[in-house]
């Protein structure tokens, strides 16, 4: 499904554009903005899109709209970029579960990690391990014990399907622990949140953001530990998963940034690093972006993302070959 929204321009025209010559040779931007989102409106990756789009648009100077393009696994919202000119001016708020995890779960999914570049990161959370509140364990290193006793039931967790990073959190869980485990997919996050809260699943490993906040702070649901290196600052009293016996080293953490094709000229990827993160000094889009739990991205090079975009295509790649994971 599409949506479209258009927001107010700022009376800043064109920058630098000329009437002649192809697009990669004006100034950019030099042209209409579209920023893709590969989900439905309302969603998390909805709000931080728009979150920062206003800012962007006094930056650039140009018109932005979001679109918002949902389907297959946020296939389709990437699909929706590649297809128009990689000239900078179309670019996909999107995360790995889009851009690495969809393409090795997912045969339905056409592209693949490389096809993309990795412009400007906005914001990351950490993923956190919930429980029903009525589970007698209350630590993992409780939890793995209760699981391994004869006879003990496997553990439920849901996902948002399958190859991403719910499901691959929860795979690793029980590859590394010895538990069995049973994958459950949802069609989003809050269909888990509702069957987690009426003891339908056993566990989640989601992200420490949006609702989740209120699930905590009202005590609904048990947390058992932060897939991070260091406590939450706001759950200073959750441990880290790490720090268990049972999964040492088991840190992972969601960032989403500003996408475009591989074959954006480097002028244009250069602008949209400089806009995004700019835009994100600002203290009302830091609030806003803070204030669901997320934390801001430090600002980075491009060349710095292109090595950490690298590094991340590794690592879940390598997770799905332990996992042998196998495209569906």
């Amino acid at each position: 499904m599409r949506r479209r929204d258009v927001l107010s321009g700022l009376g800043m025209g064109l920058v630098g554009a000329t009437a002649s010559g192809p697009a990669w040779a004006q100034a950019f931007p030099s042209k209409l903005l579209t920023v893709v989102v590969p989900y439905p409106a309302g969603g998390g990756s909805d709000f931080v899109a728009r979150t920062a789009q206003g800012e962007m648009q006094r930056l650039l100077g140009q018109q932005i709209i979001v679109e918002n393009v949902g389907g297959v696994g946020g296939a389709l919202g990437i699909q929706r970029m590649l297809q128009a000119p990689a000239d900078g001016h179309v670019m996909t708020l999107a995360s790995p579960m889009e851009l690495i995890q969809s393409p090795m779960a997912m045969s339905a999914v056409k592209h693949k990690p490389e096809d993309m570049r990795l412009a400007a990161m906005i914001v990351r959370a950490e993923m956190i391990m919930l429980v029903r509140k009525d589970m007698p364990a209350n630590t993992v290193d409780e939890l793995v014990a209760m699981a391994r006793k004869p006879g003990a039931k496997e553990l439920s967790y849901g996902s948002v399907g399958t190859g991403s990073m719910y499901h691959l959190m929860g795979e690793v869980f029980a590859k590394q622990t010895g538990v069995k485990c049973l994958h459950v997919p949802y069609k989003g996050a809050a269909p888990i949140i509702t069957d987690l809260l009426g003891g339908q699943i056993d566990m989640v490993f989601i992200p420490l953001a949006g609702p989740v906040l209120g699930l905590l702070k009202e005590n609904k649901v048990k947390a058992l530990g932060i897939a991070s290196r260091q406590p939450h600052p706001a759950f200073p009293q959750i441990p880290t998963l790490a720090s268990s016996q049972a999964l040492d080293g088991f840190e992972y953490d969601l960032w989403a940034g500003m996408v475009v094709p591989k074959a954006t000229p480097d002028a244009a990827v250069e602008k949209i690093n400089k806009a995004v993160y700019e835009a994100l000094q600002n203290a009302e889009v830091r609030k806003a972006y803070e204030g669901t739990g997320q934390h801001v991205a430090k600002p980075m090079s491009v060349a710095e993302l292109a090595k950490l975009y690298t590094a991340e295509i590794a690592r879940y790649q390598a997770i799905a070959k332990g996992l042998n994971l196998q495209p569906q």
